[in-house]
């Protein structure tokens, strides 16, 4: 079956459960699972009622599309992402994203929590991506075109959308946040990095690092959507960290700083949709 082909009958099994058409979609990452209670929402779908759809895995990720209004704007949240190390071809990490697009949203907000790799970066911080490094996981545009969705060859010269992106850092000094900006480099997991690899990525030009992310980045990009993207700095990485890393760790860290991620994300869509 043709890649579009599977994403029309995904969308045909979300239109029989609800007609929604969101202006902004949000990917919920770790810390966040508890955002879904600012959404004033019109209908939920599993993940597991779509056919062909996968499966998020992960503790902590419930899986499902929450369909509503937060802070006014209509948005589609995914709760829950599917990741590269749960045993998917990217190309299906990255079908969530594709399918929101096909629902009509214009604009993407991604969060995620990741590891700091800049050394001025502390446990608790939050940063904003504007630009990332993807060459260690598969790109997802590997294969045949999606020709509905993109151009066989996209530019991905401002994947991190520079309007939406400086509407989030207004919207953090408005809040009183702290935000950081800087490079997101995402690598295969599910194993932490080693401190040699944390040291290369550095040297690469990386400030945080993470295991999803860049390649629904890309998707979205490929797709004609603005992104946007915020990391929840949950931990220090291998090298940097003087203890062991553990996902116990990152989720610890990710729900102690969710109520400032919340904040900064819910008044961060009304922002992003006032440039829609």
């Amino acid at each position: 079956m043709k890649e579009f082909e599977r994403l029309a009958k995904c969308l045909e099994a979300v239109r029989k459960k609800t007609d929604f058409v969101p202006d902004v979609a949000l990917v919920l990452g770790s810390g966040l699972g508890g955002f879904a209670s600012q959404v004033e929402c019109e209908a939920e779908i599993s993940y597991s009622e779509i056919e062909g759809f996968p499966r998020s895995t992960v503790e902590g990720h419930k899986g499902r599309f929450l369909f509503g209004r937060v802070n006014g704007v209509k948005t589609v949240v995914m709760d829950g992402r599917v990741h590269y190390y749960e045993g998917y071809p990217t190309k299906d990490v990255v079908l969530p994203i594709r399918l929101m697009r096909l629902m009509g949203a214009k604009a993407l907000m991604l969060t995620n929590a990741a590891g700091g790799i800049n050394p001025g970066f502390h446990a608790g911080d939050m940063m904003l991506i504007r630009d990332h490094i993807s060459v260690l996981v598969p790109n997802p545009l590997i294969g045949e075109n999606v020709e509905e969705l993109g151009t066989r060859f996209p530019d991905m010269s401002s994947i991190y959308d520079k309007e939406l992106s400086d509407a989030v850092l207004e919207t953090a000094k408005g809040l009183g946040i702290e935000l950081k900006e800087g490079v997101y480099i995402q690598t295969t997991g599910p194993s932490f990095e080693s401190p040699a690899e944390i040291r290369m990525a550095g040297i690469l030009g990386a400030d945080a690092v993470g295991m999803s992310t860049a390649v629904e980045a890309i998707a979205a990009n490929h797709a004609g959507m603005r992104v946007c993207a915020v990391s929840c700095i949950s931990n220090l990485a291998a090298g940097i960290s003087p203890t062991p890393l553990t996902h116990a760790e990152v989720q610890e860290c990710a729900d102690k700083n969710a109520p400032r991620f919340t904040a900064l994300v819910k008044e961060s869509l009304k922002a992003i949709s006032s440039k829609l």
